[in-house]
Parts: structure tokens; sequence; C-alpha cells
């Protein structure tokens, strides 16, 4: 399990070579110091040590940048790079924003720094505040900062993410409150009326029936093909997604594979609500994307639930298929045996005291459910709220499963 303190902190062994950032955001973190420095023979003698691969491990955590820079001395100087969080109320409003923008949370996605985040993310002039160990502290930038400003753009150009946790958030932490609150967007949303699905259900149409001896097939194929392209039709509003189309005959063609080389569906058994579950869970940005909202919301609707209780049971999905769906959907009472062994090992693994509740354990935002498999399964939720999330991997020792 990723805790907030391990998502709030990140160290790079080694940074992308060269001194120059290639994305723009990149471009505008080193241009927030040179706008502030007054020398710019520091800044050309910081390019070049950066250059040269002067500047060693680099340490990431909210509003801080960390590493030690070589210099003309056998002993390298601590060096820092300072740069403001944002509030609790600025971060609500950006995730607000990046929520209901399509493009900017396609762009965040796709590891780019969205241009309507840049006043908010990105340091201005006089912003990034460099600190030095070093004796020349004058008129900074000294050379050192300046060598790790330019190492630290290079990093940036590989992840964005890392100027969001300048500002004081993490990556895992920030994609899961996304999820949230697009689902509460999704929710909001105004469906067209409501319409008859096409087709037959999936027992009808997998049912065992008396039928003509068939001629001996052909081999079957090395692997699922592709679905045919489905080109969008601008002219006909109510067309269907080919995005959703491509998912849907995707799924198809690799539940027809199985069926062809093992005799067996695996997913013929499941119900309505299991399927939805399914096939929301197949990508773990699944109902972020625009093109994807529409078929997240859709399943949500086909199974009479809401797109939160989708979103909350693809998670517990990806956390362990439909074992996991029963652990966060059916309560039960177990015996005593494993909540007597489990009490003591969370309190020796200095985890804290656990509240028992019938299959549950509870301690303030951590959570641990016993499933009838007898695996433990881990749980979070924010700070004075019942709003109880999947996360990490089951284990049948509730530390480990609690540890991730």
């Amino acid at each position: 399990m990723i805790t907030a303190r391990d998502d709030r902190r990140r160290t790079f062994e080694t940074v992308p070579a060269g001194a120059e950032a290639a994305s723009w955001w990149g471009r505008a973190w080193v241009s927030a110091l040179e706008a502030a420095a007054r020398d710019g023979a520091r800044l050309a003698r910081g390019r070049a040590y950066a250059a040269e691969g002067h500047v060693d491990a680099v340490t990431v955590t909210p509003g801080r940048l960390v590493a030690y820079v070589r210099g003309s001395r056998a002993r390298p100087y601590r060096t820092e790079l300072l740069l403001a969080p944002l509030g609790d109320a600025e971060w609500a409003e950006l995730l607000e924003a990046v929520a209901g923008d399509p493009a900017a949370l396609a762009a965040l996605l796709e590891r780019e720094v969205p241009r309507a985040l840049a006043g908010t993310v990105l340091p201005g002039p006089g912003e990034l505040v460099p600190r030095c160990s070093c004796p020349d502290v004058a008129r900074p930038p000294c050379k050192h900062a300046a060598a790790l400003c330019y190492r630290a753009a290079r990093l940036l150009d590989e992840d964005p993410f890392l100027l969001l946790l300048l500002r004081g958030r993490g990556e895992r932490e920030l994609l899961d409150e996304l999820t949230r609150r697009n689902a509460a967007h999704a929710a909001r949303e105004r469906p067209a009326a409501d319409a008859a699905l096409p087709g037959v259900a999936a027992r009808a149409a997998l049912a065992r029936r008396v039928l003509p001896l068939l001629p001996a097939p052909f081999p079957p194929p090395a692997a699922p093909g592709l679905p045919p392209a489905c080109p969008a039709d601008p002219g006909d509003p109510g067309a269907p997604d080919p995005l959703v189309l491509d998912q849907l005959a995707t799924d198809a063609a690799a539940r027809a594979f199985a069926l062809l080389t093992t005799g067996e569906d695996t997913v013929g058994g499941l119900t309505l609500w299991q399927d939805a579950v399914r096939l929301a869970s197949a990508h773990h940005t699944a109902g972020l994307t625009g093109a994807a909202r529409t078929l997240f919301r859709d399943l949500a609707r086909a199974a009479g639930r809401t797109t939160t209780d989708l979103a909350r049971a693809a998670a517990a999905w990806r956390q362990g298929g439909p074992a996991a769906l029963a652990a966060l959907e059916e309560p039960w009472d177990p015996p005593a045996g494993p909540f007597d062994r489990a009490r003591p090992a969370l309190l020796a693994a200095a985890l804290g005291p656990f509240r028992p509740e019938r299959n549950r354990l509870t301690a303030r935002t951590r959570q641990l459910r016993l499933g009838r498999d007898g695996l433990w399964y881990a749980y979070e939720s924010r700070p004075d709220a019942e709003d109880w999330w999947p996360t990490g991997t089951p284990s049948p020792d509730p530390v480990t499963a609690l540890r991730g």
C-alpha cells in the first residue's frame, strides 16, 4: 500500500542527461530562477555544472527540492530550491478545474502540464527560492543552485507530476481524488432518455442447444484479432462513440478467443453488475477521460447503480476480482479466530488498535475487511469521512495487506 507520506517523497539517483529543458513547462521552471538572477556568469557556470554531471541524487518533497552539488572543493554542497505549496482551498479549486475540463485531464494523464494550470502550478519570478551551504551567498542564486535548477528541469520534462508534488500533492493521491471527482461529475450529467438496449442476454446467447454436426473447425488463431475501425460520424449526433465500440469489440474478441481455445467462458456466469464492474476496471483511468466517461456512465445506468458505486467497485475488482468485490459489498460474520490473531499482530507491528465490526477492522482512516476466501482486503478513507476505497493487494496476513 502506498501511503500519502510515501507518495510525497521521490528520490532520483540518476537524472536524464543534458542541461537544457525540452518541454515548455521545463523552460518556464528555468525562467523563474533566471528572471530573479543578478549574475549571468553564475547561471552560465551552473549550466556547465549541470551538463558535466556535478548534481548528485535529487529528492523531491512538498515545497522542497534537495541535492548535493559537487563544486571546486572535495566536499559537495547541500543545495535546495524552495517553492511554496498550495493551500487546501487552492488544491480544491485546481482539482475541480481539471475534473471539469476533459482537455486538461487528458493532458495530465499523458504526463503533460495542462496549459490551463500554468499560472497555478508553475513558479513565477521570485517564487523559486535557492539555498546552498556554499559560502557564495551574496548574490543568489549561486552556481550550485543554478545547476540544480537546470537538472531539475530535465526531471520535470520526464515527469511533470513532480511539479505537482512540489506544490504539495503526490501522483497517486491526485489520481485517486480525480477519479472520485469525475465520478461525481458523471453523476451530475443528464443522460439521454432511457432507450431499449439492443441485443440479447448473454445467458440466452450462450445457452446450450441441440444443433446439427458442424464441419471440423479451422485451427484457432494465435491471439485475438483487432476489431475493425469505426470512424466517427460528425453529421449524426446520435451515432455511437467509436472509442466505446472499440473497447466493447476488443473485450468481445478476447472472450471469444478464450471460448474458442478453452471451451469455457470465464465471464459467462457473472451478474449484470459484476460484468459492468469488470468492464469499468479494464483501465485504471476508466471514467477519467472524456471518451471513457460516456461508457462509464452507461454501464452504471444499465446496472441501476451510481457512477460513484461503479468507480469504487472497479477499484475493488482491480484489487482482487469477484472475491474483492464481495468483500466490498457483502458484510458477514466470520468466526472469532481470524480476528483474535489479527488484532494482536497489528498492535505488534505498531499499526495501532483496530475496532472490530462484523468482518471489518477499522482504525481512523484505515480499514481491513476479511473476505470469505480467507484474505484480508485493505481500505482507506479520507479523515472524518466514511468513504472507504480499496487499496493495495489482498493477503492472508493482515499486516502484509495493510502495508501493501
